[in-house]
């Protein structure tokens, strides 16, 4: 991610040349407690983790009109270590891109949000026959989401001491069961060793993109693989297609509605599990209307979407659900996207999704 926000290809408007984009690195220490969010993990949040980070970071100076439009924001990826002090969760790594957005800058501080996705690696998953206990996560491999809200204040013109409050999240997306995620509030305290701090800027007052106001529309297709239950250890196959219709309203923002279906060959098992022989099986098909949001940065896109299921014959879930997800234009019309998706705040699947803006 970060490489692709910094490759994001330069717009055709009359720049300033931009200054040197100088780096920060950084060493923090962190520590959580597990957010007890379902009663079946209680039994987990009792221990304290404790961690260790470190940080690669540049700062922008403009040579991308968003870099303007967001006040120069850093772009990064961060190095995790986890320790959860409870030989049933045993450790976790993480590599997470991340992008670090200034609310206040001045000559001696930087109050700033932060926010990354990535991959970790947890080193004691569940199994059935050795490590039932771990209701948290049942695979080595997890997705990774970092919110943090950091303050950097000046010690000297190269060194900053930071202290942070955020979220750290490890889950894999209910591709395999059980995996109800943890969610670790964490107090972050470390330094930063800025190259430069307070770096020149340029292009400050670029211009808006000649699409702003336009009308767009996208088509795409996706697949994703989900396991049924804890005893049924096979990955089925789940695909959705997706019409919408979309116009972007601003600088930084696409606003989009659309229709979409879903074929989740886990239902259709589920019901072959629980259904009386010689009765007729209802459709496990699903189709939905949703509206959505996509907050740019360049060619990516953090998108965010509500559907509502208006043709679903199983009941197998709540009416409405959610889409969190990253989306990438290789080219301006292909598109590419990693996408989860959500009932009532549970996962449901991760989707692998491709498409076209027409």
């Amino acid at each position: 991610m970060a490489l692709l926000l910094v490759g994001s290809a330069k717009s055709a408007w009359a720049q300033e040349p931009s200054p040197r984009a100088p780096w920060v690195v950084g060493a923090y220490v962190q520590g959580s407690i597990i957010m007890a969010h379902t009663e079946a993990i209680q039994h987990l949040a009792v221990s304290h983790p404790t961690g260790f980070e470190v940080n690669l970071q540049r700062q922008t100076t403009g040579a991308a009109p968003w870099h303007g439009w967001y006040k120069y924001p850093k772009i990064g990826v961060a190095l995790t270590y986890y320790d959860f002090r409870n030989p049933v969760l045993g450790y976790a790594v993480a590599a997470s891109p991340y992008i670090n957005k200034s609310f206040s800058r001045g000559p001696k501080h930087d109050f700033s949000f932060r926010l990354g996705a990535g991959l970790a690696y947890l080193t004691n998953p569940y199994n059935q026959d050795t490590n039932h206990k771990n209701t948290i996560a049942s695979s080595s491999l997890n997705a990774t989401l970092q919110l943090r809200f950091e303050y950097d204040y000046a010690l000297t013109p190269h060194l900053g001491l930071l202290a942070g409050l955020g979220l750290n999240h490890y889950s894999n997306g209910a591709t395999t069961k059980p995996n109800f995620g943890v969610n670790l509030p964490s107090v972050v305290l470390g330094l930063n060793y800025h190259e430069q701090r307070n770096a020149p800027q340029a292009n400050s007052n670029a211009p808006a993109p000649a699409d702003v106001g336009q009308i767009f529309y996208n088509v795409s297709t996706s697949l994703g693989f989900k396991q049924r239950t804890e005893a049924d250890r096979r990955k089925y196959l789940v695909n959705s297609v997706t019409a919408a219709v979309g116009r972007r309203v601003s600088r930084k923002s696409n606003l989009l509605a659309g229709v979409e279906g879903f074929y989740d060959r886990s239902l259709k098992a589920t019901l072959e599990d629980t259904t009386r022989a010689g009765l007729r099986q209802p459709d496990v098909k699903k189709a939905g209307v949703f509206v959505g949001h996509e907050l740019l940065f360049g060619r990516l896109a953090f998108v965010s979407h509500l559907g509502l299921y208006v043709y679903a014959p199983y009941k197998s879930s709540t009416a409405y659900y959610e889409r969190l997800g990253l989306k990438y234009h290789v080219t301006d019309r292909l598109f590419g996207a990693v996408d989860l998706k959500i009932h009532r705040g549970a996962a449901d699947v991760i989707e692998f999704k491709v498409g076209a803006k027409l």
